[in-house]
């Protein structure tokens, strides 16, 4: 049978066995976050007990990044992945086993969790360093927007059917649930044929760390756009600090909520399918373009306007920022070189990472000092302003271009 264009990468069969392992992993991660939330709940019976598993995660998600695109360009990316899986598995298992013996203590949860990020910290730049190996780089972008599908379609029905699982059997069969997801994923990467791309023998450690950080910084059009995304990050955190207080005063409250942040999964996907179609010839200059509707959602809550109105906002902004996402990750891989593709890689999830946090740690004071209007206002300029700063002052953002055969090459200045 012969498939569309749209969906070509999975006539390879590299590809097509790393798209089903993902698209089933993502399946499993899509649930662990309602489950890991009522455990700790259901553990600890307090909201700071669920902040402290949270903020173990994200801290050993930093603290592996930068270690994990090292060892992703030292050893095959698709062992390091494989062992990700293995032991993101273990702990899932682990968890789950407690919480079903009745016996869960609150250290578990964080041990679960603390070693769960840690491995992802690996298996993040390994990921995004593997998948231009396994399809032909004609077809790397529409490969980005299937892995970024199915992680879309799975985030939006995946909570809710948490939801009822945990009500139903409880979060430890959940958690269950997500390790075999993880065997699976390292199955379908165990049958993967990709040539190595390793690191230089005799390498130190700290030594290939600074070549991947030289790597960035000596790029500047790369390193200047990761900065411009690291702002748009921090200033999306202020929809989801700011979003529920609106709802709940003036749009009918908890209900309200649920049906916008439907709509950024509904938008996820719809930009998604757009990736799969339109190859922009200036990707870099398209795809961070696509960013700035963002903007829109942020205003409409200001106001606020209705529900509707507001979810149709959302659904755009996430969809250009889906959108980004796919181009961006079919561009950078055909402009840096293999060998520290996955340090780079892991340098720019480091620097999305670190920014979110801190945007969460902030607009809410802000708010209280200068009232939620103008926060969303200042937050919806700093989703805008950056982006067009990059456009024009930045050659090499515009001289990036998509050729006739569909390769991205970076035109030399004149």
């Amino acid at each position: 049978m012969r498939l569309p264009a749209s969906l070509s990468p999975l006539r390879e069969r590299n590809f097509r066995l790393l798209w089903i392992g993902q698209a089933v992993s993502s399946i499993g991660d899509s649930l662990t976050p309602v489950a890991l939330a009522f455990a700790t709940l259901r553990v600890a019976h307090s909201a700071s007990a669920l902040g402290i598993v949270f903020a173990a995660s994200t801290l050993t998600r930093v603290i592996a990044l930068p270690l994990g695109g090292v060892w992703a360009d030292r050893l095959p990316r698709q062992l390091v992945m494989l062992l990700s899986d293995w032991v993101r598995a273990g702990a899932e298992v682990f968890i789950g086993a407690a919480m079903l013996s009745g016996h869960a203590q609150l250290w578990q949860i964080i041990l679960s969790a603390a070693v769960y990020n840690f491995a992802g910290g690996f298996f993040q730049p390994a990921s995004g360093a593997l998948t231009p190996q396994t399809v032909s780089v004609e077809r790397l972008q529409q490969a980005n927007a299937l892995m970024g599908l199915s992680r879309s379609v799975a985030s939006v029905g995946g909570p809710a059917i948490s939801g009822l699982l945990v009500v139903l059997v409880g979060p430890g069969w959940v958690f269950l649930i997500d390790a075999a997801t993880f065997a699976i994923s390292a199955l379908s990467l165990a049958f993967l044929r990709v040539a190595p791309i390793v690191g230089a023998a005799g390498v130190g450690f700290w030594s290939e760390l600074a070549e991947g950080w030289n790597a960035v910084v000596g790029r500047r059009w790369y390193l200047l756009n990761l900065c411009s995304h690291a702002l748009w990050n921090f200033a999306i955190t202020a929809l989801f600090v700011l979003g529920p207080i609106i709802a709940l005063r003036h749009l009918g409250g908890a209900s309200a909520w649920g049906l916008i942040s439907a709509s950024m999964g509904a938008g996820s996907i719809l930009g998604g399918l757009i990736a799969l179609r339109v190859m922009p010839r200036r990707p870099l200059i398209i795809a961070n373009l696509a960013l700035t509707p963002a903007a829109l959602q942020m205003l409409a809550l200001a106001v606020p306007v209705p529900v509707p109105l507001i979810m149709a906002a959302c659904a755009v902004g996430w969809a250009g920022l889906t959108f980004l996402n796919e181009v961006w990750f079919a561009t950078v891989p055909q402009l840096l070189p293999q060998e520290v593709l996955a340090r780079a890689n892991s340098f720019d999830w480091l620097l999305s990472l670190i920014a979110m946090p801190i945007g969460f740690a902030i607009w809410g004071p802000l708010s209280d000092h200068i009232g939620i209007p103008s926060t969303l206002l200042t937050a919806s300029v700093l989703l805008v302003v950056p982006t067009f700063l990059i456009i024009l002052l930045v050659p090499g953002v515009r001289h990036v271009k998509r050729t006739a055969e569909g390769r991205i090459v970076l035109e030399p200045a004149t």
